[in-house]
């Protein structure tokens, strides 16, 4: 169940596997099955963002219910975009990569494929380089949650040997 409940978690625009590992590693699930399902996860949406959330967002930037967000989630592809384009030069792939590796919210796989999307880099590159980037954010986000649960129950067990 909280497999699913991780697959689930890692497509979701922000948290995505970022989220969806810390709350694995807390179940106790087993990293060698968390980690593909999360990666599958976060990169399932990846096709569907590159190719229609651009159009989708042009689309809906001026609706009455939905524009605000609509014109935020632009805004913030077209900024990601033009941050990776000035930062990242004829190293744009490498840019990409570290783009979606660095796990801070509003840098996974979602900004990273629309930003690519927006400066026209080719599917195939995209994709790998947002995959890669997913590999990345996903070592770091098991090693950081490891050594956070690992500090946490020293701390726990040195509070119960001192009573």
């Amino acid at each position: 169940m909280w497999y699913l409940i991780c697959f689930f978690i890692s497509m979701v625009p922000i948290i995505e596997l970022r989220g969806a590992i810390p709350v694995g590693i807390a179940n106790n699930l087993n990293v060698f099955w968390l980690f593909p399902i999360c990666i599958i996860g976060n990169m399932l949406p990846v096709p569907l963002i590159y190719f229609f959330a651009r159009k989708v967002l042009i689309w809906g930037a001026d609706k009455k219910f939905i524009g605000k967000f609509f014109t935020f989630c632009l805004k913030k592809g077209e900024k990601g975009g033009q941050k990776l384009q000035k930062n990242g030069g004829k190293g744009l792939f490498i840019a990409l990569m570290l783009f979606v590796g660095i796990p801070l919210p509003g840098t996974g796989a979602w900004t990273g494929t629309l930003a690519a999307s927006f400066l026209n880099m080719g599917f195939k590159k995209s994709v790998i380089a947002v995959i890669c980037g997913v590999l990345i954010a996903g070592i770091i986000m098991g090693v950081g949650t490891y050594a956070v649960k690992m500090g946490m129950g020293g701390i726990f067990s040195l509070m119960a040997n001192s009573k």
